[in-house]
């Protein structure tokens, strides 16, 4: 069977493949592993610019469900792709993922730079969709065929033409996001900022 394209043109699994499969293939295509969720350290990069965080037991347990999210909406690892998921989680829901709802309103002001259009359409998709912030991933759960969890989250649907609701939620979230943003910028280069002080005193 040949993968589906969703509404934006994206790959898609094929509906028969087991999550636990498509998964994989995920991991393979972008460098990635499941020993990562057992790392002490997350390493990005900016462009030129390293990024490393420690990977706290919070962002460990939201990277899991967050993993499988990128399988079934077909969203990339690029920078507009994780701006798109992270409008989609907060569409949709974090729950009590703390860690998810914080990584998704940094991502978010960075969508809205790069990509508002895209990310706008995730927004409103994730206001028409379910997640798995409220599920385990567990066994059952990656057993199951792509296709059938596509279709129980309700990721099968069109997206439809944005409604008045779905502006005003994504205007108040991106200025959430940016705030959020904003301060965690702030709160990292003040020891930095301190310490410049220093030495030019």
């Amino acid at each position: 069977m040949s993968a589906a394209l969703d509404a934006a043109g994206r790959g898609m699994p094929p509906d028969t493949e087991t999550v636990r499969a498509a998964r994989a293939r995920y991991f393979a295509r972008n460098g990635f592993d499941e020993r990562g969720y057992g790392d002490n350290w997350v390493w990005l990069t900016a462009g030129p610019i390293p990024i490393v965080f420690p990977n706290t037991r919070s962002r460990v347990r939201a990277v899991r469900v967050h993993d499988v999210h990128h399988v079934v909406t077909g969203y990339e690892t690029t920078w507009t792709g994780e701006a798109e998921i992270g409008a989609w989680e907060i569409a949709s829901g974090c729950a009590d993922h703390g860690a998810a709802w914080m990584l998704n309103l940094m991502a978010l002001p960075i969508g809205l730079a790069i990509a508002p259009r895209a990310t706008f359409r995730a927004f409103v998709r994730g206001r028409r969709s379910g997640n798995l912030y409220r599920e385990t991933i567990d066994e059952a759960l990656l057993a199951r065929p792509v296709g059938d969890l596509t279709r129980a989250l309700r990721l099968d649907q069109p997206v439809g033409v944005a409604a008045p609701g779905d502006v005003a939620a994504f205007a108040g979230w991106s200025v959430a996001g940016v705030a959020t943003l904003a301060g965690t910028v702030a709160v990292t280069l003040a020891p930095l900022g301190l310490l410049l002080g220093v030495l030019r005193g």
